[in-house]
């Protein structure tokens, strides 16, 4: 009964006091009416991506921007043709100006996706833009997207304006999975603590980021970071470090087309990147599987063991917790398009959370570590700005 109790007060505050990071209301801040559009440079890593880069290449070169824009995609030792096929794409389609560029392997002391940053944003610096807009090349955007976002930045005056990308749900694991990658990120991160005057958190979503280029080099992005496996939010907070500011929502013109159609696509997503997030500490670890247990396991189980054991305490104090659990989750079933049915499988949901969880600190332990496109970092050094 305890247990359900103690759940039910958790939830109670996470409902109130946790930023309202359930809700999804935070989208893209009022645009500015521009007489002159600055000049911006998109920046695409690319590692192996012949197979979605048909769906998501076009969509740049095809944006609506007033002012002047190029896009300089680099090829980061690619062994599938991508740098090929990214030129035949910009050939075909046309639009935007497209460089394509291979820097070769990074040196000692970067992770691969910014080394290749670091290489495009210096040919993008020599353009002198105003704005960097730094996306993956798995992420495809509406035609007015970049034109949006750079509104948007200076609107609000804005340094960085990041928006989570919607991911792709097709599957039924990407149904039970994706949806709730974001309600536990947004429940980590909450965006409204983000995005206030007085920001109590900071944090920035890596596929699409718009970035003054003045505010990266007075970060020092990305040399800063250059460590970070979690990257984006390291570039946030060294933005914010040096006195920018931040601002992160949720997407509605901008989609990731990376298929995750079996659980261990989806597994391997999390797992790569989750014990980073907990910065290899096993004690944090250890406080992580607790607090999941807690939080998200405990309202079903009391709720069932209350029910046969013929605790109604128990009972009744589970069946609120998991409930308010569940009405937490509709809004971003509701902003995924997915059936609200699916929302009282949250716990289960978790579970699994819990289990990648464990899984990338086992892999850390063996010396396996991150691994992403054949790369492996396998005790990186925390970046100074996860310190």
């Amino acid at each position: 009964m305890w247990i359900a109790v103690v759940s039910l007060v958790v939830w109670l505050w996470l409902l109130l006091g946790q930023g309202f990071f359930w809700r999804t209301d935070q989208r893209l801040p009022p645009r500015a009416e521009l007489a002159e559009w600055p000049d911006v440079a998109v920046v695409v890593p690319a590692r192996d991506e012949a197979a979605v880069l048909p769906l998501s290449l076009p969509s740049l070169l095809a944006q609506d921007y007033p002012g002047r824009a190029e896009i300089f995609l680099v090829d980061d030792s690619s062994a599938d043709g991508t740098g090929e096929l990214a030129r035949r794409l910009a050939e075909e389609h046309g639009g935007l100006p497209l460089t394509v560029v291979a820097p070769g392997e990074p040196e000692a002391g970067w992770t691969g996706k910014l080394w290749a940053l670091r290489q495009g944003m210096a040919l993008a610096r020599a353009r002198d833009p105003e704005y960097l807009l730094l996306t993956d090349a798995d992420i495809a955007h509406r035609p007015d997207s970049l034109r949006e976002l750079v509104a948007s930045a200076r609107g609000g005056g804005f340094d960085l304006v990041s928006q989570m990308a919607r991911l792709r749900v097709a599957s039924g694991w990407e149904r039970l999975i994706v949806p709730a990658f974001v309600y536990f990120f947004a429940q980590l991160y909450p965006f409204r603590w983000i995005n206030a005057r007085r920001p109590r958190a900071t944090a920035a979503a890596g596929g699409c980021v718009l970035l003054r280029t003045e505010a990266a080099r007075r970060a020092g992005i990305p040399d800063a970071v250059r460590q970070a496996v979690i990257d984006d939010v390291s570039v946030a907070r060294a933005v914010r470090r040096s006195g920018g500011r931040v601002w992160l929502g949720l997407a509605d013109r901008v989609d990731s087309v990376r298929p995750y159609p079996g659980l261990g696509d989806l597994w391997r997503m999390v797992s790569r990147s989750a014990y980073a997030q907990l910065r290899h500490n096993p004690l944090v670890l250890l406080g992580t599987v607790a607090g999941l247990a807690l939080v998200y396991l405990a309202p079903p189980v009391t709720f069932l063991a209350g029910l046969s054991g013929g605790d109604a305490r128990a009972a009744w104090a589970g069946a609120l917790a998991w409930l308010v659990m569940t009405v937490t989750y509709l809004p971003m079933l509701r902003y995924y398009r997915q059936p609200l049915a699916l929302a009282p499988t949250l716990p289960f949901t978790a579970l699994l959370y819990l289990l990648m969880t464990v899984d990338s600190a086992v892999q850390h332990y063996r010396g396996r570590g991150a691994a992403w496109k054949g790369r492996t970092y396998a005790r990186p050094e925390a970046a100074p700005e996860q310190r």
